[in-house]
């Protein structure tokens, strides 16, 4: 896959668990955990926003490209 997501990172960088900020965005920790481990097809942008705001970021701390 050619887009790394780097959510596990950036909540280690902000001391923050997964639960934590299921809480605070509201999507299920289940969903959160899809994300995290790179598994997702697609995220909303709504979620990515929501997560933004929450940890303090930009998209491109959380998401990233690499050629294979």
């Amino acid at each position: 896959m050619a887009i790394i997501v780097n959510l596990d990172v950036v909540l280690a960088k902000r001391k923050m668990s997964l639960t934590e900020l299921s809480e605070k965005v509201g999507v299920t920790m289940s969903n959160l955990s899809i994300l995290k481990t790179g598994k997702a097809k697609a995220i909303r942008f709504s979620t990515l926003e929501a997560i933004c705001e929450v940890l303090d970021c930009q998209p491109g701390d959380i998401l990233e490209y690499t050629e294979d």
